[in-house]
């Protein structure tokens, strides 16, 4: 499965031969922490691909988050204009992977949001 996800995740994250090793490894622990998440009695075979596409564009959110700030957006020389995607941008699009992510795993992972019940004040 290790394999899949790297796949989808190069494909999200448009990640580059150099990240590549970086990338299987925040597959692979992206894999785990689903995993881990996952409610009794449900199991990677029964979330289908779900599971796969959530651990890709974990994994595909983390690398976007690691190339962080501090790159040139856009410039121009001449004639020619070449624009990327800023901080900003990536911060916002690694953010959408993420509620992604949590969407297809809702119905076979434990929420990752935290609350308090049962607590009187």
């Amino acid at each position: 499965m290790n394999e899949t996800i790297l796949e989808l995740a190069k494909a999200v994250s448009g990640a580059g031969e150099a990240e590549e090793t970086l990338l299987a490894l925040l597959c692979a622990a992206a894999e785990q922490r689903w995993t881990a998440r996952l409610r009794d009695g449900v199991t990677v075979e029964k979330c289908g691909t779900a599971f796969r596409c959530a651990a890709a564009f974990t994994a595909a959110a983390d690398l976007m988050a690691e190339r962080g700030g501090g790159t040139v957006s856009a410039f121009t020389a001449g004639e020619i204009s070449v624009s990327g995607k800023g901080s900003t941008e990536r911060a916002g699009s690694a953010a959408e992977l993420r509620r992604a992510a949590e969407r297809l795993m809702a119905p076979y992972a434990e929420s990752d949001d935290f609350s308090f019940k049962g607590v009187r004040g």
